[in-house]
């Protein structure tokens, strides 16, 4: 398995990630779909945009800590 794969599902980066997209995806969903699920217009497009919105925050989170514990692990090795 590829190194950076192997750091995306260690359990602290998932935990993370996943805290991470319930808390910014919640904010996104209001922002962005507030007003029409206040008035029940809850269709499954909507449903769908409202599932990639969780998953974008997931996404960064992960590739943020992937990268921070790869450059880490260059730095306590000593390498560039």
């Amino acid at each position: 398995m590829d190194s950076r794969l192997q750091l995306a599902v260690r359990p602290s980066v998932v935990r993370r990630a996943l805290l991470y997209a319930v808390v910014v995806g919640a904010i996104l969903i209001t922002i962005n779909h507030g007003p029409a699920l206040v008035r029940g217009e809850v269709s499954a497009g909507r449903v769908v945009q409202m599932g990639l919105t969780v998953m974008v925050p997931y996404f960064v989170s992960t590739l943020s800590s992937v990268g921070a514990i790869r450059r880490m692990s260059r730095d306590a090795a000593g390498r560039p």
